[in-house]
């Protein structure tokens, strides 16, 4: 049998670099794709300690005309990892539409993007589609707003296409992490600007940041979610839904139990008070 060929977007560090690691020490011949190709060095560096290689192509998912040239390039595809994504800090009142619009673009927009240019080839191969959301797209979370509105869509998108898709031999699920040892946080936009532009919200975010420190203290590592990501890619019939974490399943049950709402309501607020 030919290596099958899987296509991971986002691969320039965190789970999407471990992810890529990880799929070519399990055999599969990696796509290893990122936005800018100079930054490259800290995969490959991992690629060479692993004794692997990769295929590195540049890949924007917010440009369609890119993620079209970059699976023009590509004459088989069997698996498709989203993973490419971005954090983001803020409430409505304190920020723009356009800054909420960016948000959605990378992280819900972009998925799709990549999705649709995909699923031909992976009719072909009667592969599967494997999203990395999170369980900021079960519970929606105080000042990440955009962020969890953009994961619940994706999550819900995900949800819808699965059984379509199944109906031609392509397998879809999600894999929802909780907090990841990664460059996330740093991408998010939390600085001193952020802290000066809250106005009346500064307390409430005060206790959020605080909160959010601790729980990122205790991160899991890249590589446990990429595990799992490859188990996914591995696995004969791979569940829809997979939390990558105790702490994760935990915090995303709170949501699926919670037929009021009230639950969450009560969790959250204890974040900003």
């Amino acid at each position: 049998m030919s290596v099958k060929t899987v296509l991971i977007t986002g691969t320039s560090s965190g789970i999407g670099l471990a992810t890529a690691v990880a799929a070519a020490r399990s055999g599969w011949r990696v796509v290893a794709t990122m936005r800018d190709t100079t930054r490259s060095g800290a995969l490959e560096a991992a690629a060479e300690a692993a004794g692997v290689s990769l295929d590195v192509r540049a890949l924007d998912v917010t440009d369609p005309a890119s993620v079209e040239t970059c699976l023009a390039g590509l004459d088989r595809l069997d698996a498709l990892v989203n993973n490419a994504g971005a954090g983001h800090v803020g409430t409505l009142e304190q920020e723009s539409v356009d800054e909420v619009r960016a948000v959605m673009e990378v992280n819900f927009f972009g998925v799709l993007y990549v999705t649709r240019a995909a699923l031909p080839l992976l009719r072909a191969s009667k592969g599967r589609v494997v999203t990395v959301t999170s369980v900021g797209g079960i519970v929606g979370q105080p000042f990440n707003e955009a962020y969890c509105a953009a994961k619940f869509a994706v999550e819900g998108f995900m949800e819808s296409l699965a059984p379509i898709a199944a109906t031609t031999g392509v397998s879809v699920s999600v894999v929802e992490p909780g907090a990841v040892a990664s460059e996330f946080v740093s991408n998010a936009g939390i600085d001193d600007a952020l802290a000066n532009r809250a106005g009346p919200y500064a307390p409430a975010l005060s206790a959020y940041l605080e909160r959010t420190r601790h729980a990122f203290a205790n991160a899991q590592k890249p590589q446990a979610v990429a595990e799992i990501l490859v188990a996914q890619l591995d696995g004969e019939q791979p569940a829809f839904r997979v939390v990558t974490s105790e702490t994760a399943r935990a915090f995303a049950g709170t949501k699926l139990k919670d037929l009021d709402g009230s639950a969450v309501q009560t969790l959250t607020s204890g974040w900003v008070s």
